[in-house]
């Protein structure tokens, strides 16, 4: 069982940053691909960056060159730094856990472990 802890979301103007924080507990961290998803009101969640075990990455189109996401499997953590901040941005913001290979495309439906969320508000 692995349980995933999100932290760093909040409110912040558009063009601004927030580095959001997944601590996973388990001592397979290491092993899994790691991921965020989101969700904005009355939409359907939606894959946002994923990381492989060794470290490659990739993204949705709408936050490619804005977000990077980086993994320390030393501290069983996974990042997602945010930058230039839209408004529609805005959502719940989930950690995500696939323990093998990150597929492609990472869909909700493949993830083993959901964090709770945390939520991110960008206003304009």
């Amino acid at each position: 069982q692995v349980q995933l802890i999100e932290s760093g979301g909040g409110l912040v103007q558009a063009g601004g940053s927030l580095r959001l924080s997944c601590s996973a507990s388990g001592r397979t961290f290491s092993s899994f691909c790691m991921g965020w998803f989101r969700q904005a009101p009355g939409k359907e969640r939606e894959f946002v960056a994923a990381i492989s075990r060794w470290g490659s990455t990739y993204y949705a189109d709408s936050v490619k060159g804005r977000f990077t996401i980086s993994r320390d499997n030393a501290k069983n953590t996974v990042y997602l730094q945010m930058n230039s901040l839209k408004p529609e941005d805005t959502a719940v913001y989930y950690c995500a856990a696939v323990a093998n290979n990150c597929p492609r495309p990472l869909t909700g439906g493949l993830v083993d472990y959901w964090g709770q969320g945390t939520q991110v508000t960008v206003s304009s």
